[in-house]
């Protein structure tokens, strides 16, 4: 059975690295690929704040690992902070992964981004990303951390 899995991001920045890896599963088959993602995608940018965090703890229903993808810029988005504060208090397991060595849609690499300070400060694993199964293995070891 696949897991399902909330993808934390930096929307406009790192949207191309992050296709890279979630289109995976449209090519090998969600239950392949080992997870399902709830991220929020395009229809966030429209919304207010409040409307915002709906749609976050909307996204994170049934959900059982978050991955904070980290890039140049995650750590100052806006809603990082309290997306971490809701993995963490629905008891996901939550992993960061760096994605900035990815190139975006100009082929470009980016310049590496400060860790969130809720991932290091709760001592939560971040790793470099390298390829999917390794990502699966990173996902895995989240939920069995806190037992899901």
């Amino acid at each position: 059975m696949a897991r399902r899995v909330f993808f934390s991001f930096h929307y406009q920045r790192d949207v191309w690295r992050i296709n890279q890896i979630r289109n995976l599963t449209e090519i090998i088959g969600t239950a392949a690929a080992g997870f399902q993602d709830a991220s929020l995608w395009e229809e966030a940018k429209k919304k207010g704040d409040a409307n915002i965090k709906k749609m976050i703890d909307a996204a994170l229903y049934n959900t059982s690992v978050t991955v904070v993808f980290i890039g140049n810029m995650t750590a100052g988005r806006k809603f990082i902070n309290y997306e971490i504060e809701k993995s963490i208090a629905r008891d996901n397991g939550i992993v960061g992964v760096q994605i900035h060595h990815l190139k975006n849609h100009e082929g470009e690499i980016d310049m590496a981004g400060r860790t969130p300070a809720l991932l290091t400060s709760n001592n939560l694993p971040v790793y470099k990303y390298t390829d999917q199964d390794a990502l699966k293995k990173y996902i895995e070891a989240a939920a069995k951390k806190v037992g899901k």
